[in-house]
């Protein structure tokens, strides 16, 4: 007669390294493509804004035409409104994942060698933080008129409130040093995107590298032009 199989309790011990790694993967492709959302989001309002360049009809059309999206088959504001609620989203998750994937990184790298990535990576938390800070700063300037928003500014005057706004010296200098940030994180955060999605290979590298530099160009030439040309007297 057999004796019956002895019945260990589970061990209990570190996690195995493959889901490890489907943890660290799975952080990075949300991180990946919550920023492709605001890239893509920052592109479509890149082409938005040239409109000032048009003069107050052009441009207050524009605003006028993002709140009538999709009406009348859905309510004012509607499709805006979804479309701030996941960009809040993707913020929120891409947020996170950075500091998580940053902690974990840290931790298996040690400090020394955390200390000798490159520069532009280091600066990647830095330059996001600073452009948190700048959405919610520009949500309150020119969207909800509060704070750090001009004595000048008028609900429903997007034309009036960009210019009236961007006059003060310093708001411009910040808004167009912010752009530079910009266009440097997504053009760093593109590269990384393309190597964290499995596109590792070396055409794909250069291909990931000059849909970045394009991005960044158009940034730079697009957005951070525009508060210059209102201090000068281009655009008022």
């Amino acid at each position: 007669m057999t004796s019956a199989p002895t019945l260990r309790p589970p061990r209990c011990g570190p996690v195995p390294a493959p889901s490890r790694e489907m943890g660290l993967w799975v952080w990075k492709v949300a991180m990946a493509l919550t920023g492709g959302v605001w890239a893509l989001f920052v592109l479509i309002h890149l082409f938005g804004n040239l409109k000032v360049y048009l003069g107050a009809h052009a441009y207050d059309g524009y605003a006028h035409w993002l709140r009538e999206v999709g009406y009348p088959l859905v309510p004012h504001q509607s499709v805006l409104w979804a479309l701030r609620v996941v960009l809040l989203v993707c913020l929120v998750v891409h947020i996170t994942a950075a500091l998580v994937l940053r902690s974990k990184s840290r931790r298996a790298r040690g400090a020394v060698k955390a200390a000798a990535a490159p520069t532009v990576s280091r600066w990647m938390t830095v330059t996001g933080i600073l452009i948190a800070v700048f959405i919610v700063v520009h949500v309150l300037d020119l969207t909800v008129g509060a704070g750090v928003a001009s004595d000048h500014f008028t609900q429903g005057s997007a034309y009036a409130n960009l210019v009236a706004s961007l006059s003060r010296p310093w708001m411009g200098i910040f808004y167009t040093l912010i752009m530079v940030l910009v266009a440097a994180h997504l053009w760093h955060g593109v590269v990384l995107a393309f190597n964290d999605l499995g596109t590792t290979s070396k055409r794909w590298r250069a291909v990931a590298k000059v849909i970045a530099g394009c991005v960044a160009v158009a940034i730079v030439l697009g957005n951070a032009v525009i508060p210059v040309a209102i201090l000068v007297g281009l655009i008022r």
